[in-house]
């Protein structure tokens, strides 16, 4: 019942919805849609977003195996390519107008890795080489340009010299380096790996695995921690459980596909007591809270939070069946999500967050950051990981 009420809410609902974002005239999709429904079309096209979309419609054509799944995935492929990459210093632009033009030229090292994550998946989609070898060009320009011996660095200009992470920092503090940005450059090399098995990729991942046990995971308090500078000092008293119980999950399937039981042995521990922690401190009337920092608790539901709680407590249960409370609360969440997150509108998909008693909060249902990726994922990996127990 679980798994066939998330497969009819993807294909009825989110395909169709994203479907229906495609600009026939400059390519690719529209880059926002307000909290009234009304979409943009000429409001900048995040480079993330279309990375995003790329990646959802490849995965759903995996999935299901209809063609136009695959031709969805292809137009993003093609607008990508031809728009969000610099052809003369190399990397993937923060954002390009509604035509394509460069607007916002920043090259973020999470950017850079979003592009990985989506032409690996269309890579194994399409078996067009050609985005395979963007995709290993990409994570050449990372090695290379977005690297120092502590690990990757977040922002740099179009040349990519360096330049203030304003991007992906927020509390208050500057972060020259995020746990954010490293769990997504992992998860891009993850699948990068899957479709190539490249040693080299292979030695990327087992670099960024002792990071996560070593700089990034707090094991005193259980958690790990978000902002850092240059040498991974912790900046902030800041638990974000939506990144941990998302860590929890995509680093067991970093395991899985890297096969290297040294790293098994170590990081297995971790994850488990990540999903512990997430369940034990954020999981509260049906649903994850978003963040505490210094104490105080961000009761606000976030979208994307909830929907990687289902997947990350799915996953908990899978390692260690003997925890159906995990179970039980992945089921839980996705029944809190239908009833509050989802929109009923007409021509609607999620909203972005609602507040601690349910109501929606008015901000975008389309934008640079909200995308199909993270409740798309969901769907896909509910019915993916109920296949493999059926």
């Amino acid at each position: 019942m679980f798994a066939q009420e998330v497969k009819e809410h993807l294909v009825h609902r989110l395909i169709p919805f994203w479907e229906g974002m495609r600009d026939e005239r400059f390519g690719g999709y529209y880059g926002w849609k307000g909290f009234d429904l009304e979409t943009d079309k000429e409001a900048v096209k995040g480079c993330i977003l279309n990375s995003r979309i790329l990646w959802f419609f490849s995965n759903c054509y995996l999935l299901l195996g209809e063609a136009k799944l695959l031709e969805h995935a292809g137009h993003a492929y093609r607008f990508l390519k031809e728009h969000c990459v610099d052809r003369a210093n190399g990397g993937i632009y923060w954002s390009v107008s509604c035509d394509g033009k460069p607007a916002d030229t920043t090259k973020h090292t999470y950017n850079q890795a979003f592009a990985i994550y989506a032409l690996s998946s269309y890579y194994d989609a399409s078996k067009d080489e050609e985005a395979l070898a963007l995709a290993l060009a990409l994570r050449q320009i990372i090695e290379d340009k977005c690297k120092d011996e502590y690990g990757y660095l977040e922002a740099f200009n179009i040349r990519f010299e360096p330049e203030e992470n304003d991007k992906l920092s927020e509390n208050g503090v500057i972060a020259e380096k995020t746990m954010n940005t490293l769990l997504h450059v992992f998860e891009a090399y993850t699948e990068l790996y899957r479709v190539t098995g490249m040693k080299t990729v292979g030695d990327d991942l087992r670099f960024m695995l002792g990071l996560i046990a070593d700089k990034v995971y707090n094991p005193k308090l259980g958690r790990q921690e978000v902002f850092f500078d240059r040498t991974w000092h912790s900046l902030i008293d800041l638990y974000s459980y939506g990144h941990d119980i998302e860590t929890a999950w995509l680093v067991d399937r970093g395991l899985e596909v890297l096969g290297d039981p040294a790293y098994t042995e170590r990081l297995g521990p971790i994850t488990k007591t990540i999903t512990k922690n997430i369940y034990d401190r954020a999981y509260q009337n049906h649903s994850l809270v978003n963040e505490t920092e210094n104490g105080r608790t961000d009761t606000t539901r976030v979208w994307w939070v909830q929907a990687e709680a289902v997947v990350g407590f799915l996953n908990g249960w899978q390692k260690n069946p003997g925890h159906t409370e995990y179970l039980d609360a992945a089921k839980d969440i996705w029944n809190y999500i239908g009833a509050y997150l989802v929109d009923s509108r007409e021509g609607s998909e999620w909203y972005w967050a609602v507040d601690k008693d349910g109501i929606p909060l008015e901000k975008p249902i389309v934008e640079p950051w909200k995308c199909p990726y993270h409740n798309g994922r969901m769907c896909i990996e509910v019915i993916r990981r109920t296949r493999q127990n059926a």
